[in-house]
């Protein structure tokens, strides 16, 4: 039996130092409290144990909002990518989503520095054993050392390393990812506290050695040459980049997996974790697309001090002869020698159904929850919630009412809202096409859309705050100057011929010619004499997206007016559903379960149709009519 000792009392504590743990503490400090993080092992600090890269599609769009928000992860990749990339260039601005490949040893280090620097926060290294509650609110933790940590509110950001197992072919190995220490002893504490514990699964490729590859006979893929800052205070960083490398699989490669089923613990039935359904493994993929005859792979560099490259689509439990025979048979990894095998991971995780919007534990007051421990997956959507259960740790702790973003306003809300209102059997994932009003959510007008909620917090600082106050000012300037400017018609009609548009008859204001799908800014650069001399990009592509989707813009506007109606009437907290005879009774459980706080989050339970709304509208009328109520 360990000795527990008093080490201490901090306004927060935070368990892990992840990407939701970073975030996090540093939000609670930030906002003046003092914080405490703890971590298994501090080299485990903003760990990528898997895809050594951050944003991609939907996923882009939470680190833009995190920035604005005055996050930490857009700033922190940006001093540490190795090439960036656009994605979804081709398609509209509501789905372009920034990507950038990571020097992984340098995003640890230097969100490791930014967090030893930063005023209010303590870290240490410790594995945190028990929570300590008392009449169902949190009162603080203990070490497996024995060290019992006091704190008004706890984060609890613990990743996959809870009761964690690694499957590689036939071995089962206790462990945590890439080889790091589990947590087993946390497990029974929250057990013992009747949280609900569910097994969740994700996988991780093989690591290869960069000099056993023949580059000759795969594709080169750079980054763009104009690329983009995640980081709203960036506007270019200079880049000695580094190439990305595209091969397939073949037939060869799939008859090695195919007949080697027997040596997955997919397949063999000892991992019982739900996976991702967007992150497959190898041998998912080719069971469910029988068709496809090859599969692209993307050989990815972990770093600019190693010779480990990242196969990325090629997530694994096969056994580790298996793994190195398939790969070899595609083209450039002939030769190939496998530095760090690939595995699968099951761990336990929360219901989300059990938290509120503020990330906060129904049952147990003043302690939030974040991250991958919420049933999530990836490194952005982690960080999100750890952004927003840390303002919310630290606002419960100044007495003050919760931050919660809504559908309407960030991608982070739809996150959340996804999450606790409508539950999720398998790790969430990001995509645009979760959210209902994309075209108002766009990367690009993230710093417009929240930064102002960011300094109102405390998060966002004053050197912010200035430059997204010129930002706006210089929009205004811009769409007032074009909206006066007046193109001659024999000065434009040439530009318009090579474009392939058919000419005018006189002059037209810039304004108008800008609202045309075809025409841009940089076709008419030499006959728009009144131009600033350096009007920024940013300013520039606000003004385009603005003009060109204004009357998309106004319909998403006028259905997020009908949304706020709803999610405007409020639901009391102690409503009785039960005592409501005309609710469905599966209506009446799943609105007891969730507690929706008003009818919108109360429309998008599943289970609870138009009918049961409807019901509810009724009564809060007939509440409303009542005298004092």
């Amino acid at each position: 039996m360990v000795r527990t000792y008093d080490a201490g009392y901090y306004d927060c504590i935070v368990v892990g130092a992840g990407h939701a743990g970073c975030e996090a503490a540093l939000a609670s400090a930030r906002m003046g409290i003092k914080t405490l993080v703890l971590s298994i092992n501090l080299d485990s600090i903003a760990m990528m144990p898997c895809n050594p890269s951050i944003g991609g599609t939907g996923k882009g769009h939470l680190v833009k909002e995190i920035d604005a928000l005055g996050g930490e992860m857009g700033l922190n990749i940006d001093r540490s990518f190795l090439q960036s990339k656009m994605l979804n260039s081709s398609k509209g601005p509501a789905v372009h989503s920034l990507r950038a490949q990571a020097d992984k040893n340098q995003y640890h280090r230097e969100m490791k520095r930014v967090m030893e620097n930063t005023e209010n926060l303590y870290i240490k290294q410790a594995e945190v054993k028990e929570l300590i509650i008392e009449d169902s609110c949190i009162k603080g933790v203990i070490t497996q050392t024995g060290s019992r940590y006091m704190s008004q509110v706890v984060v609890l950001a613990t990743g996959t390393y809870l009761g964690s197992k690694i499957f590689i072919g036939d071995a089962i190995i206790n462990s945590g990812p890439n080889g790091l220490s589990a947590s087993y002893d946390l497990v029974e504490s929250l057990k013992h506290n009747h949280l609900e514990l569910r097994r969740f699964k994700t996988g991780t490729p093989a690591r290869i050695d960069g000099r056993t590859l023949d580059y000759d006979q795969m594709e080169i893929q750079w980054g763009d040459k104009d690329y983009e800052m995640f980081s709203f205070m960036n506007d270019h960083i200079e880049l000695d980049e580094i190439p990305c490398w595209l091969t397939y699989t073949n037939k060869t490669t799939h008859d090695v997996i195919l007949g080697n089923l027997d040596k997955s613990g997919l397949f063999t039935g000892t991992i019982e974790g739900t996976g991702p359904r967007y992150c497959p493994s190898i041998e998912t993929k080719l069971m469910r697309f029988t068709d496809k005859e090859r599969h692209q792979l993307f050989i990815e560099p972990e770093g600019r001090d190693t010779n480990e490259m990242y196969v990325q689509g090629m997530s694994t439990s096969m056994s580790e002869d298996v793994q190195l025979a398939f790969m070899r048979t595609i083209p450039g990894l002939g030769r190939c020698e496998i530095m760090r095998p690939a595995y699968a991971i099951e761990y336990d995780c929360i219901n989300p159904l059990d938290l509120t919007l503020a990330l906060e534990f129904k049952e147990i007051k003043n302690l939030f929850s974040a991250g991958q421990f919420n049933g999530t997956s990836g490194y952005e959507e982690a960080a999100a919630q750890g952004l927003i259960a840390g303002i919310n740790a630290a606002l419960r702790v100044q007495g003050s009412e919760p931050f919660i973003l809504d559908r309407s306003e960030a991608y982070i809300g739809v996150l959340i809202d996804d999450l606790v209102t409508k539950g999720t059997d398998e790790p969430y994932r990001m995509m645009t096409s979760r959210s209902e009003y994309r075209l108002l959510l766009r990367q690009d007008n993230a710093d417009l859309r929240l930064t102002e909620k960011g300094y109102l917090l405390g998060l966002v600082k004053q050197d912010r705050y200035d430059k997204y106050k010129y930002k706006v000012d210089s929009i205004a300037e811009e769409m007032r100057r074009i909206s006066t400017v007046t193109l001659k018609a024999d000065l434009l009609n040439p530009i318009l011929c090579e474009l392939g548009i058919p000419e005018v008859n006189q002059g037209m204001k810039m304004i108008d010619m800008l609202k045309r799908p075809e025409i841009y800014y940089k076709d008419l650069q030499t006959i728009d004499m009144t131009r600033p001399e350096h009007l920024a990009k940013d300013v520039i592509k606000q003004v385009e997206v603005t003009l060109k989707y204004e009357g998309y813009i106004k319909k998403q506007l006028l259905q997020v007016e009908k949304f706020k109606a709803l999610e405007e009437k409020v639901i009391p907290a102690d409503i009785d559903f039960y005592s409501l005879d005309s609710l469905r009774i599966e209506a009446r459980q799943k609105l007891d379960e969730i507690r929706p706080l008003n009818i919108g989050q109360a429309s998008r339970i599943s289970g609870v149709s138009p009918a049961d709304i409807s019901v509810l509208l009724v009564y809060l009328e007939q509440l409303r009519r009542r005298p004092n109520k």
